[in-house]
């Protein structure tokens, strides 16, 4: 087996704990830019099976208690990625895990390159704000890029316009999974979800793409939008 696919197999993990993991992601925004945010993160039992057989496939049979999801792993190879300052997550169990990210200025997180952009902050004295997120078919692979150097290459192996660039609908893109990895995992990937919950640093005055009360906004993003990317996804919090 090539040292490429190997890879793949090895980090797939790590792609997954963003794009076909029940997602939960709590947190706050403070006026300069920081955030502190805590993750937590759960494979899919489909796909849980699909990443031990796939670790068997490639030689690199583990353990049937060794961790899907590897906390500490996961935390080494997150540490290096723009604006983040602290992250430490730790295993629940060999397949969820959960802990803490320290982003130290929220418009440099994961910017750089074609990326710069992804997203904005903007802080009005005395007292206002506005934070934005954008991504497109564009900007999708360089994002990527920057939360690992390989994560576009596992991506593209699992077919997702979000790296590859392809355009096609969400239902072309599930049939595309359901006749390579059949239709459990399609079904868990596309029943899967982002779901945010944030406090910023004033009363929330308007949103896009998610609802609010007082200083609080809720983000409920199904993870197909995210891989397939069919319709650029933008977000916009307003708050005084």
């Amino acid at each position: 087996m090539n040292k490429k696919i190997t890879g793949f197999y090895l980090f797939l993990p790590l792609m997954l704990l963003f794009f076909s993991c029940a997602t939960r992601i709590s947190g706050s925004l403070q006026n300069n830019g920081q955030a502190d945010l805590n993750i937590s993160a759960a494979m899919e039992p489909r796909m849980t099976a699909l990443i031990r057989s796939l670790s068997t496939a490639s030689g690199a049979a583990q353990p049937a208690d060794a961790p899907v999801l590897d906390g500490p792993a996961l935390s080494a190879s997150m540490s290096g990625a723009p604006g983040i300052a602290l992250v430490s997550f730790k295993n629940k169990t060999p397949s969820a895990i959960e802990g803490p990210v320290k982003i130290s200025k929220i418009g440099d997180f994961l910017a750089g390159g074609g990326a710069t952009g992804f997203i904005t902050f903007q802080q009005n004295n005395p007292s206002g704000g506005k934070c934005s997120v954008h991504i497109d078919l564009d900007t999708g692979p360089d994002i990527l890029a920057l939360i690992s150097p390989d994560i576009v290459d596992y991506l593209t192996t699992l077919m997702a316009p979000i790296a590859t660039g392809d355009v096609m609908t969400k239902p072309e893109y599930l049939e595309l999974v359901t006749s390579v990895y059949r239709k459990g995992i399609a079904d868990e990937i596309s029943g899967a979800a982002i779901r945010a919950s944030l406090d910023f640093p004033g009363p929330v005055q308007s949103v896009k793409g998610g609802s609010f009360s007082g200083r609080r906004v809720e983000f409920d993003i199904p993870l197909i939008d995210i891989l397939v990317l069919d319709k650029p996804l933008h977000y916009e919090i307003v708050w005084r």
